[in-house]
C-alpha cells in the first residue's frame, strides 16, 4: 500500500472513530437527562404523595370557637376552656368526676363550656392514631349538632392506652347510638375529613404552652389541680 492510501485508510478510520464518540456522547447526554426527568417526575410525584398524606386539606367545622379550635356548650358569662384527648385516663377520670358539675354549670347559665379536642396520645394507639381520628369524628359531630353526645359516648367507651383506640367502623356504630346517623358524618369519619384540623388544634394548644391533658382554664386562669372543687370555687371567682 502507497503512503498516499495509507494516510487516507488512517484519516478514513481517525473520521470514524470521531463520529463514534460524538454518538456515545449523544447517547450519553440524553440517557442521564432521561434520568434526570425520570428522577424529577418521581421526587414530584412523591413530594404530592407525602404532602396529601401529612398535610391533608384543613376543613375547619363552621360551628367551631376560639378561632376555630373548640366547640362551645352553654352561654353563661364564665368561659372555662378544656383541652381533652379522648384516650386519656385522666381526662376520662375529669369526665366521671367533674363532667356533671361541668354541664350543671352550664344549664344553669352560669359557664359556657369552650372543648379543644387535642390529640397529644396517638402514639399510644399502636399506630392507628386514634386520638387524632376520635377529635376529627368529634368535629364532624359538631357539625351535626351532636357534640356533646358524641363527647360523652366516646368517654363512656374510652379504649385504654396501648391499645389499638376505636375502629372507625366502632365510632361509627356510637354515634349511631346517639342518634349521629348520617352520610355526611360517617364520610367524614371514614375519609378522615376533619383530621387535619384536629392536628391544628393539638398545635395550638402547644403553641398555647400546655402540655397535658386535660388541662382546664376557667376565665384565663388554669388549674393547677382541676378537681371539682378547685373547678366550682374559680368560676365563683370569676363571677364576682
Amino acid at each position: 500500500m502507497s503512503k498516499g492510501k495509507d494516510r487516507a485508510a488512517k484519516a478514513r478510520q481517525i473520521v470514524a472513530d470521531q463520529r463514534a464518540a460524538e454518538r456515545r456522547r449523544t447517547v450519553t447526554l440524553w440517557t442521564s437527562v432521561a434520568v434526570v426527568l425520570v428522577l424529577f417526575v418521581a421526587g414530584i410525584a412523591g413530594y404530592t404523595v407525602m404532602s396529601g398524606k401529612d398535610e391533608g386539606k384543613l376543613v375547619t367545622p363552621s360551628v367551631a370557637v376560639d378561632e376555630g379550635t373548640a366547640f362551645a356548650v352553654g352561654s353563661g358569662p364564665v368561659v372555662v376552656d378544656v383541652y381533652e384527648d379522648f384516650m386519656c385516663p385522666a381526662c376520662g377520670n375529669f369526665e366521671t368526676t367533674s363532667g356533671p358539675t361541668l354541664k350543671q354549670l352550664a344549664d344553669s347559665g352560669k359557664i359556657t363550656v369552650r372543648f379543644h379536642p387535642v390529640a397529644i396520645l396517638d402514639r399510644f394507639s399502636n399506630g392507628t392514631e386514634y386520638s387524632t381520628r376520635a377529635a376529627a369524628a368529634s368535629a364532624a359531630a359538631a357539625q351535626e349538632g351532636k357534640f356533646t353526645e358524641f363527647h360523652d359516648v366516646l368517654y363512656a367507651n374510652r379504649p385504654e392506652e396501648n391499645s389499638d383506640g376505636l375502629s372507625n367502623a366502632k365510632i361509627i356504630e356510637l354515634a349511631a347510638s346517639v342518634g349521629l346517623t348520617s352520610d355526611t358524618f360517617v364520610t367524614a369519619v371514614n375519609e378522615g375529613t376533619y383530621q387535619p384540623w384536629a392536628t391544628k388544634v393539638t398545635e395550638t394548644f402547644s403553641d398555647r404552652h400546655y402540655t397535658g391533658t386535660p388541662t382546664v382554664v376557667v376565665a384565663g386562669q388554669k388549674l393547677d389541680n382541676p378537681t371539682t372543687e378547685a373547678l366550682t370555687a374559680a368560676v365563683t371567682k370569676a363571677a364576682g
